[in-house]
C-alpha cells in the first residue's frame, strides 16, 4: 500500500537495523484517515472471503481492527487481553505468546462467549515480526472452532521470519507494507515489493 509506505518514510523513525518507530500516526498517536484507507484496502483484499468477526490483540489492533470492521459491515471485533479482569467469567480460551517489543511472555484470553465455531475470522495487528502474535491468535481461534480467513497486518517486518513462516503453513497473509531492510545511519527503508513463502 503506497500510502503506508509512503507514510513510514516520511514520517518513521528507524532505531535500528530491526526497530522501526511509528507512534507518530500508527501505534501511539493514530491517523484515523490513514486508518480507514487501511480498513478499506483489506475489504479489497479479502473480499471473496465471508468474514463475520475481526480478533486482534491488546492494545495496537484494536484501533486499526476496529476502523478497519467498518469496511466489512460494521462487524464485531474482539480484543484478545493480555491480563485477567474481575469482569471476565472463568469460561475463556488462553494462549501464551511471546512479545518482541517487550522481550516477555504474557498470557492472553478471550471470552468464550465472543469467539465460536460459527465465526470466519480476519486476524489483525499492527506489526508482523516472528509471528509470536499470529500464532497466539491462531491458536485461540483453533480453540474455539473458529475459522481463520485470513490475517491482516499494518507493518511486515520481511527480514524477520514471522510472515514466511504463516505464508508457509498456508495462511492468506496480506501485509500493507512490507520492510525489507533498514538502515539508522541514513534513515532509508527498503520495502519488499512481492513478498511470499
Amino acid at each position: 500500500m503506497k500510502e503506508l509506505e509512503d507514510r513510514i518514510r516520511r514520517d518513521g523513525e528507524v532505531k535500528s537495523t530491526e526497530i522501526l518507530k511509528v507512534g507518530s500516526f500508527l501505534n501511539h498517536q493514530i491517523d484515523v484517515s490513514l486508518f480507514n484507507d487501511m480498513g478499506a484496502e483489506w475489504a479489497r483484499l479479502f473480499a471473496s472471503k465471508h468474514i463475520n468477526k475481526i480478533l486482534t490483540i491488546e492494545a495496537s489492533g484494536i484501533a486499526i481492527a476496529a476502523i478497519a470492521a467498518q469496511h466489512f459491515g460494521n462487524i464485531p471485533v474482539v480484543y484478545a487481553k493480555k491480563n485477567q479482569s474481575r469482569t471476565l467469567d472463568n469460561s475463556q480460551y488462553e494462549t501464551q505468546v511471546y512479545s518482541f517489543t517487550k522481550q516477555k511472555y504474557y498470557k492472553v484470553i478471550v471470552s468464550t462467549r465472543y469467539l465460536t465455531a460459527d465465526d470466519h475470522v480476519l486476524l489483525i495487528d499492527d506489526f508482523l515480526a516472528n509471528g509470536n502474535a499470529m500464532h497466539g491468535l491462531i491458536d485461540l481461534c483453533k480453540q474455539a472452532g473458529a475459522h481463520v480467513e485470513g490475517i491482516g497486518v499494518a507493518i511486515e517486518k520481511y527480514f524477520e521470519p514471522g510472515g514466511r513462516k504463516l505464508r508457509s503453513e498456508g495462511w492468506d497473509l496480506q501485509s500493507l507494507a512490507c520492510v525489507k531492510s533498514m538502515n539508522p545511519q541514513t534513515g532509508d527503508v527498503i520495502f519488499e515489493e512481492n513478498p511470499t513463502a
